[in-house]
């Protein structure tokens, strides 16, 4: 029986790459089951292969886990289709998309035809170069970064269970507080005057009756 030997690179990431071994007969699904076997990653998310060209422009949808618009519509489902069904090309290409929510792009290629090997149970990873990029964010961008700091501030707003309302009441308190300060601050420079005063009235005071018994 006949193996494809394809190989497996991300579209974003050079220098990781798979190559993975499959009879003719196993379906999409397998090779989807496959190609994640050597990435590390839950298979369990919506994902595509597209028939593709040498420019890598996609063709005709083969889908797991498809919504029904696509359903609808008659999409070719992974389960249901075997791989030699979709090759008429020593050097055939699937574009493929991994997780619509969170995607990452393969490019799929037959590279060899092989026969089978005894003992060997397929699929099979016969090769792996590089380490898979984490399933779930692994990029850093700057934007993202500014993002996240927006985004902090907002959820520590939310965890203290604020609402416009009590943020309102908030702004209220700190402003009667900055208030009763000022007022605390004025009283207190007003009664230094004051003090300031009753002493020059106080040592007039003791001037006049110093001086009161020199009559002329």
């Amino acid at each position: 029986m006949a193996v494809y030997r394809f190989k497996v690179s991300f579209e974003d990431y050079d220098d990781v790459t798979r190559e993975v071994d499959i009879k003719s007969t196993h379906t999409f699904e397998d090779l989807h089951r496959a190609i994640h076997l050597s990435t590390g990653y839950k298979p369990e998310y919506s994902s595509s292969f597209y028939i593709s060209n040498d420019q890598w422009i996609k063709g005709q949808e083969i889908a797991y886990m498809p919504t029904q618009r696509k359903i609808d519509r008659g999409v070719a489902l992974m389960e249901k289709s075997k791989l030699s069904a979709f090759i008429d090309d020593p050097h055939q290409k699937f574009y493929y998309t991994f997780n619509f929510d969170r995607p990452f792009d393969f490019h799929i290629e037959l590279i060899k035809i092989l026969d089978e090997t005894p003992g060997v149970t397929y699929p099979h990873v016969a090769k792996s170069n590089g380490e898979a990029p984490k399933q779930f964010g692994n990029v850093f961008t700057p934007a993202a970064t500014e993002t996240a700091s927006v985004d902090d501030d907002f959820d520590f707003l939310n965890e203290m269970e604020y609402v416009a309302e009590d943020t309102a009441d908030l702004e209220g308190v700190l402003d009667t507080d900055e208030e009763t300060t000022e007022k605390a601050t004025d009283d207190h420079e007003s009664e230094d005057e004051e003090d300031e005063f009753g002493s020059e009235f106080s040592d007039n005071e003791g001037y006049d009756e110093g001086h009161g018994g020199d009559d002329y």
